[in-house]
């Protein structure tokens, strides 16, 4: 028999982070430990209103399947069990660390992955005046950042991204609009970023307006986070995207977003590790998938006043491994 644990965290932020739907200043997860046989395997999430999750709706999830979970299902039966989503994932998460850590192999060695000593991740650069994120984007570049995910609403693109281009000739941008863009004026934005040589362009449009991008000739990529969650996602996405954004939280566990990135790049699509705010025990977790990956975005614990323990160790733009 398993035992199993739920809880709550909130992890207090450094500063503001500052998207499109507003500023947070804590990040607020769900944890699930999962033990058998004096050996604990952990997982974390975060829900996210966007798609309708909260940490109470989270929670309930997790407890209505706890019955299954103490009679000892694997991993394949909970894909049956829950839908995609941040509750499955976590309880994903912890069957994967529950069954590495018995085998006395790392989550890498379970999954097939060779991991490289280091990783270079995005750091986000967060809405604000076009000279407050020049100014970020120079910090970032100057502490040792080369990829820059800059975060746009659906003001003041022109200025922002100038002075930001600016501010870091040298720098690897891509850029996130978080829905908060429209079809009208879109070619005209895609051909800026192009000029300003940003590397990719994400989810510019909402999920439900993605129509819009069918036979839309544009000159960067584009990526698909919020309209692509699990494989099922793919077959709406080809000509229109050229890229998706693989989260955990979306597809409902390491074991999902496995089987995603195979497929999309089965398909001819490139690749991309987001996450969360969270703590490192999520970017842990979603280790397995950075090999495959053109860009990685695990900034999310560098956020974190504190961190989870036992600790990742991230310098400005690189994770150490």
């Amino acid at each position: 028999m398993r035992s199993l644990r739920v809880y709550e965290e909130a992890w207090p932020l450094h500063t503001p982070f500052v998207i499109s739907r507003g500023s947070r200043s804590e990040a607020k997860v769900v944890v699930v430990e999962i033990e058998e046989n004096g050996v604990k395997g952990v997982g974390e999430c975060t829900p996210y209103p966007r798609y309708g999750e909260s940490i109470d709706s989270v929670m309930a999830q997790i407890v209505s399947i706890g019955e299954e979970l103490e009679l000892g299902i694997s991993r394949e039966a909970l894909q049956q069990l829950l839908p995609a989503g941040a509750a499955r994932n976590a309880v994903d998460c912890a069957l994967w660390n529950l069954e590495a850590l018995k085998a006395g192999k790392t989550l890498a060695q379970m999954a097939g992955a060779e991991l490289a000593s280091s990783v270079i991740t995005a750091q986000t650069v967060v809405i604000g005046t076009p000279d407050q994120m020049a100014n970020s984007a120079k910090a970032l570049w100057d502490n040792g950042a080369r990829l820059l995910k800059v975060k746009l609403d659906d003001h003041l693109i022109s200025e922002r991204m100038v002075a930001i281009r600016a501010a870091v000739p040298e720098a690897t941008l891509i850029v996130d609009a978080n829905e908060a863009w429209h079809s009208d004026g879109l070619a005209a934005r895609c051909q800026l970023l192009a000029d300003l040589d940003v590397a990719m362009l994400e989810q510019p449009l909402p999920a439900t307006e993605d129509a819009a991008l069918a036979n839309f000739i544009h000159p960067l990529p584009i990526c698909a986070d919020e309209s692509c969650h699990t494989r099922e996602s793919l077959t709406t996405l080809a000509g229109r995207y050229e890229m998706v954004n693989i989260k955990l939280d979306k597809t409902g566990g390491l074991t999902e977003a496995l089987a995603l990135a195979a497929e999309a790049d089965a398909q001819g699509f490139g690749l991309m590790l987001g996450c969360m705010l969270c703590t490192s025990r999520a970017i842990n977790a979603a280790l397995p998938l950075t090999p495959k990956v053109r860009f990685a975005d695990l900034d999310g614990p560098t956020w974190l006043a504190v961190d989870a323990e036992p600790a990742l160790r991230f310098g400005t733009g690189t994770l150490y491994l």
